[in-house]
């Protein structure tokens, strides 16, 4: 586990953080178990872990339900298999299921959601397709 998280861990700080569009990220297991790596504030209790299984089990309940990151429960603007796209106001949080992992990216107020949601995407592809 240790060789494999500080390489989650290089991707939250450069790819994730250093684009400028997040203020916490996570990065969870593939299976849900947990998070594997993650920027300082950003934490995720179990019971929001089994939200975001449920949203991605059910686009339906996603939608009906919303779900929770970081203690904010957010309102489902896009739900499918691979994202889950939430809104509260104007912040926002992307989640995106690589094989690999799924990346949790939360943004302030001042950042675009399209803008925050193209780096997760991308990233995303990366993992899934690396050159």
């Amino acid at each position: 586990m240790g060789e494999h998280s500080a390489i989650w861990q290089s991707y939250v700080d450069s790819s994730l953080m250093g684009s400028g569009q997040f203020d916490k990220v996570g990065i969870l297991a593939a299976d849900f178990s947990g998070v594997e790596a993650s920027s300082p504030g950003f934490a995720l209790s179990q019971e929001e872990i089994n939200s975001l299984i449920t949203a991605y089990t059910s686009s339906d309940q996603a939608f009906a339900n919303g779900f929770s990151v970081c203690g904010e429960k957010f309102v489902t603007i896009k739900a499918d298999e691979r994202s889950l796209y939430g809104k509260k106001g104007k912040e926002g949080v992307i989640v995106a299921r690589a094989s690999s992992c799924t990346i949790i990216g939360h943004h302030s107020e001042a950042v675009q959601t399209t803008n925050a949601a193209t780096v997760v995407e991308n990233l995303v592809d990366y993992l899934n397709n690396p050159r």
